[in-house]
């Protein structure tokens, strides 16, 4: 049977866990309802931004920007099926340090275009290409969540010149595999749902995880959904890992390149103990391992406040 990567995207992306809806379906309860969301996450998430795109190989990618040009910069990079908005109630807290901020999609996800294939390669070009549109400056940190943290890697090792320092976030290098589980071997198009309180109802996590903040979960959900024709369906393109010939990028962490650190939740099923004692030995001599504390795998989403503290402290 064909191994299938840990980070990589699907419609379904984990089978039900023992029928436990907090976990197969956290915002069903809601009825399409928005969960209460705290001061502080609302007023970040409404912090003015810029919202554009750039155009690498034939492709628009989108970014969003926060801060002032100028400022030492700073680029965002999601994980699979994911999107820039998945920062929105993070980078602007990072900004407000008196940072340039940017979080980009990546082609195939949130508003960036589909392609017909996909490749590291590009993946770099685009992360370089929305640093330069947003103003992060000659020289940027960069910090990539999951599958991000790849092409970060590859920021770092090939572009070390660009490169101030790259955070690499709960990204599974040595281990690339999910936990065991049935799973289709071929990619289907996405469901479409009559309406957006049905999609919202079909939201997971993956990996399957507990929902430390409902608001959190509801906000990415409602950003990872587009309307069409018959109803919703998700942004991302379920063809990706088909047309993307992604192999094991641990080569990528070795001496010489721009300094990293690495950042996991200590809950993560990912990243749990044995995977992040691979991952120290993988990495080159001086990367700093900072655990966040009641963090799962979408430590953005799990522990919000905890990571931006991490990233200020790491980037100080």
């Amino acid at each position: 049977m064909r191994e299938t990567p840990a980070i990589s995207p699907t419609d379904e992306p984990e089978p039900p866990q023992a029928g436990d809806p907090a976990l197969t379906s956290p915002l069903a309860a809601f009825a399409g309802a928005e969960p209460p969301m705290p001061d502080w996450a609302r007023a970040a998430i409404d912090t003015p931004h810029k919202r554009e795109t750039v155009t690498v190989s034939g492709a628009a990618i989108e970014w969003i920007g926060w801060g002032n040009p100028g400022d030492p910069g700073l680029l965002l990079a999601h994980g699979n099926g994911a999107n820039a908005d998945w920062w929105r109630f993070t980078a602007p807290l990072l900004a407000a340090g008196g940072l340039r901020v940017a979080a980009l999609s990546w082609s195939g996800m949130g508003g960036s275009d589909h392609r017909p294939g996909y490749t590291l390669e590009l993946f770099m070009a685009e992360a370089l290409a929305a640093a330069d549109a947003a103003g992060l400056g000659d020289r940027f940190a960069v910090c990539g969540h999951s599958f991000g943290g790849v092409p970060v890697a590859g920021l770092a090792a090939h572009h070390a010149s660009r490169i101030t320092r790259a955070i690499i976030l709960d990204t599974p290098f040595g281990e690339m595999r999910r936990p065991p589980g049935n799973r289709r071997e071929s990619p289907r198009p996405h469901h479409v749902y009559p309406s957006l309180e049905a999609a919202l109802a079909r939201f997971r996590w993956a990996p399957a995880q507990p929902t430390a903040h409902p608001w959190a979960a509801d906000f990415i959900a409602r950003t990872a959904l587009k309307p069409v024709e018959a109803g919703w369906t998700w942004k991302f393109d379920p063809f990706l890992w088909q047309n993307f010939d992604f192999k094991d990028p641990s080569g990528l962490l070795k001496p010489g390149g721009a300094p990293l650190d690495y950042v996991w939740g200590e809950d993560s099923l990912l990243v749990q103990s044995g995977v992040v004692n691979q991952i120290r030995k993988l990495m080159p001599p001086g990367t700093r391992f900072v655990g966040v504390p009641g963090a799962h795998h979408h430590v953005m989403a799990d522990q919000p406040l905890a990571l931006v503290a991490a990233l200020r402290a790491l980037l100080a």
